[in-house]
């Protein structure tokens, strides 16, 4: 099962980006636009930096189509950063909100939730999607909290869910949401980007730390303090390729489907199958690994097998995936 392929990244946390990209990153790496110094180590207030994070911006809101009335910001703390940020913020309008607890990223947002007021959550079994018919929300909530897309336990929502006029709050950090139902990731780790209505802004409880307020975060075009610089700058680079590419939209009918042939639909069966062997699938990622295929190893609460095929994975390296797991189902599954 050998192969000279290049490396080839099915990661779902840090993950392939374009490699137009990279190659980019690497050709101003010590010297930023001629200026004789690498981007990570300039001023984040020098003109160089303050129009990348300019253009970053510009960027998201022309290819979401962001209305004016909606302020864009790039915060520092990850995804668990956030789920204390959106309530630091929103939660004080009325002091409770509702949650839509579907999987594990939804559960720790509500759980960080309860540090800050009341909230109601709406349960699932993780089997079974919650029909919104059965769910109780309060109509005095601060906001409604959803999870796009539950990456951990495979649950995703078919459509935006009604809030009954109560702000919505929606996690799309995830495969298959937002701008990230092209690539999930825009960047390296470091920045995350928060879009919020311009009304919902000023209720910042007074606990908030000012990196997490919106409202100041929003005064201050996301420089309060250092930005993470280098995140920012592959992330506008992301999003001028996007652009380039023929935008969303043209994204979008580029995503490698997950059915493509019978050979996909049954490895993905035996990939997802409920009573996984450890050892086999410690042996499957060793086996890829070998082969240069990376990060198939699932989320460490839940094990198995996981692969991504985001916007960055081509056809060629699913093909390429698909008949590596055709020669291991047949080399070390059941026999006939």
């Amino acid at each position: 099962m050998g192969s000279s392929q290049s490396a080839l990244n099915f990661g779902a946390g840090p993950a392939k980006l374009p490699s137009e990209v990279l190659y980019d990153v690497q050709q101003e790496f010590l010297s930023y636009k001629n200026t004789g110094m690498s981007l990570i180590e300039m001023s984040h207030r020098s003109k160089e930096y303050m129009e990348i994070n300019d253009n970053a911006e510009k960027a998201v809101r022309e290819l979401l189509k962001v209305p004016s009335n909606y302020k864009i910001l790039f915060l520092q703390g990850g995804g668990c950063g956030t789920f204390a940020a959106i309530p630091l913020n929103l939660m004080n309008r009325t002091g409770s909100a509702d949650y839509a607890v579907t999987g594990t990223w939804s559960a720790k947002a509500a759980k960080e939730a309860a540090k800050y007021g009341k909230y109601s959550q709406n349960l699932r079994d993780r089997e079974v999607f919650p029909d919104e018919s059965t769910w109780t929300l309060n109509p005095n909530a601060s906001y409604l909290y959803y999870c796009d897309n539950e990456t951990v336990d495979g649950v995703e929502f078919p459509k935006i869910p009604n809030s009954h006029d109560v702000p919505l709050v929606a996690d799309m950090s995830s495969i298959r949401c937002y701008i990230w139902r092209c690539p999930k990731n825009i960047g390296p780790s470091g920045v995350v980007v928060v879009i919020v209505r311009e009304d919902l802004l000023g209720n910042a409880m007074k606990v908030c730390p000012s990196v997490l307020d919106f409202t100041h975060v929003a005064k201050e075009k996301s420089i309060h303090n250092t930005p993470s610089t280098f995140s920012v700058y592959v992330m506008e680079k992301v999003l001028q390729w996007i652009k380039k590419n023929g935008g969303v939209a043209a994204m979008q009918t580029q995503i490698v489907p997950l059915t493509i042939g019978s050979e996909v639909g049954l490895i993905y069966h035996f990939v997802g199958g409920k009573n996984g062997n450890e050892s086999l699938e410690a042996k499957f990622v060793e086996e890829a690994e070998k082969l240069k295929m990376y990060q198939l190893k699932g989320h460490r609460s839940v094990g198995g097998i996981r692969a991504s095929l985001y916007n960055a994975i081509t056809v060629s390296d699913v093909e390429l995936l698909v008949k590596f797991m055709v020669e291991f189902q047949k080399q070390y599954g059941p026999k006939p």
